[in-house]
């Protein structure tokens, strides 16, 4: 095939993508709104101060939100730039909890199946009673996220999407009664394919295999209404917040967790999604990074909990949830190790729960703290936390991508590094290429392991989860995994992070609206 005929089968391609089609209906509502906007202001003075006033009643309801500062100033900056059209962009792209009706179900859903996995006290107190800074984490995640801590359970950390991936063919093959899938990106190919063969084996030998995918996450790698193929082979699917061409911030809330659960006793999560690049079959930007942990026993109930929160508001399917609990299946008691406790988070609980179990463990650390993160756009509370434990003597290690996979991102995240490194915290770019993993590691007695990204969009948007884990034998390997990873890392100096004076002020430009990419 000639070059010419590649680049017109790409723009034909391109051009009849759903993404592209519904982004430019989105461009022209925006353009619409703003143009009329704009004329109306230009031919009806009155029309034009009204709209002044509006900027200055959202300038004065931004300072008096609860929101975190750094979106309080890109919103000022924004409405300063507009100062007729600012207050009317605030009042359309402030809005960053899903809609009404969405957060209605989701919480009838979570409520239905709250009693369902309840805190073991004796757990509990005996968490209390050997460490007080690990009950005092579990303790937030209990309150705050609703996700109990349990004993009688074991987690498997894996270094690298190859390890993961014949361990998740091996579980599913094990499945005798039910299959639930949640993740943010599913693609075709080796990956995706062999799973789904067990899958379609599985659902047509009667077991109940559901799948959840986020539209927006996969939209660009999966056939349109794909829900509908997977249905055809008898696996109940349904895609997340569909991606509509409708003017909206609601497409800001996606579903970015990556959960798989077998017979309710066995589940994975971590930064794996099902896709080739995560177990290196497709090269994208060199050697591909991730993480991810198997959780076995009483504990893998937090996530099945999660799955069916999310399931049954889409589609309420289950009246009674005792046939979906770890032991229903598996009557001997489960074998321990430490104290294990996934928990979830969500823009609905008006809770950062993802950040604040992150600056709880910086918190906590007082020997060293390790961790792997793609991005690296954080907010002046993690910030500080972050030099502050590095300027009380811990040994503060943050490992980046040495290959991006977004340049402005990337740029971004750079332009944290100086302050960081100026306080006494080591940054590593991974030289063999793309890093996805999130992970904290600290002291040998606690990490997290999951799908939160040290971005705003992780940690304000989206639909997340991670396993958080005390006094568990694989901290020593996340601890092992992360010196290893270091190793093959290059530490960034402080003359390396001045950069040409373009750079440095794309950095700033986007530093300030980080909050709102």
């Amino acid at each position: 095939m000639t070059k010419s005929r590649k680049i017109i089968n790409f723009i034909s391609k391109l051009a009849l993508n759903r993404v592209v089609i519904v982004g430019v209906l989105i461009l022209l509502q925006a353009i619409w709104l703003f143009a009329s906007l704009t004329k109306l202001a230009a031919y009806f003075p009155f029309f034009s101060t009204i709209l002044s006033l509006l900027s200055l009643v959202a300038v004065i309801a931004i300072v008096n939100t609860q929101d975190n500062p750094a979106y309080k100033i890109a919103y000022i900056i924004m409405i300063l730039v507009f100062p007729l059209l600012g207050g009317m962009m605030y009042l359309i792209f402030s809005g960053w909890l899903p809609s009404k009706k969405l957060r209605a179900k989701l919480e009838l859903s979570e409520k239905r199946i709250r009693p369902f996995y309840v805190q073991n006290p004796e757990t509990a107190a005996e968490l209390e009673a050997l460490d007080e800074t690990g009950a005092g984490q579990s303790r937030y995640i209990r309150n705050y996220a609703g996700f109990p801590v349990w004993k009688n359970s074991t987690a498997t950390y894996y270094k690298c999407g190859e390890d993961n991936y014949p361990v998740i063919l091996e579980e599913l093959r094990k499945a005798e009664h039910f299959i639930f899938l949640e993740y943010f990106i599913v693609q075709e190919g080796e990956m995706w394919n062999s799973i789904l063969e067990i899958l379609k084996e599985k659902a047509a030998a009667g077991l109940d295999v559901r799948m959840i995918y986020d539209d927006l996450g996969s939209v660009f790698v999966l056939p349109y209404r794909y829900d509908r193929t997977l249905e055809s082979y008898g696996i109940k699917c349904e895609a997340f917040n569909k991606f509509v061409p409708f003017f909206s911030l609601v497409m800001n809330n996606r579903d970015h967790r990556k959960i798989l659960i077998v017979d309710g006793h066995t589940a994975f999560t971590g930064g794996i999604n099902l896709a080739d690049e995560y177990i290196n079959r497709k090269k994208k930007f060199g050697y591909w990074k991730d993480t991810g942990i198997l959780v076995r026993g009483e504990a893998a109930v937090n996530l099945t909990a999660m799955f069916l929160t999310v399931w049954n508001t889409i589609r309420p399917t289950d009246k009674d949830f005792h046939n979906l609990l770890p032991h229903t299946y598996h009557s001997e008691v489960f074998p321990g190790d430490g104290f294990v406790q996934p928990y979830g988070d969500s823009p609905l609980d008006h809770e950062t729960v993802g950040e604040n179990v992150y600056l709880n463990m910086i918190s906590a650390a007082r020997k060293y703290l390790y961790i792997f993160t793609p991005y690296l756009i954080i907010d002046n509370e993690v910030m500080t936390a972050l030099c502050l434990a590095a300027k009380r003597g811990v040994d503060v290690r943050i490992v980046t991508p040495g290959k991006p996979d977004k340049l402005m991102v990337f740029w971004v995240t750079q332009s944290y590094y100086k302050q960081l490194i100026q306080s006494g915290v080591k940054i590593y770019q991974y030289l063999p290429g793309f890093i996805h993993a999130k992970v904290f590691v600290c002291d040998d007695c606690y990490a997290t392991v999951g799908t939160i990204n040290l971005d705003y969009r992780s940690l304000y948007l989206h639909f997340e989860c991670g396993v958080f884990l005390c006094h568990s034998k694989e901290i020593l390997k996340i601890r092992e995994d992360a010196i290893e990873t270091m190793k093959q890392s290059k530490e960034v100096t402080a003359e390396e992070v001045k950069k040409k004076l373009p750079i440095r002020l794309a950095q700033v430009l986007l530093r300030i609206f980080a909050p709102l990419l």
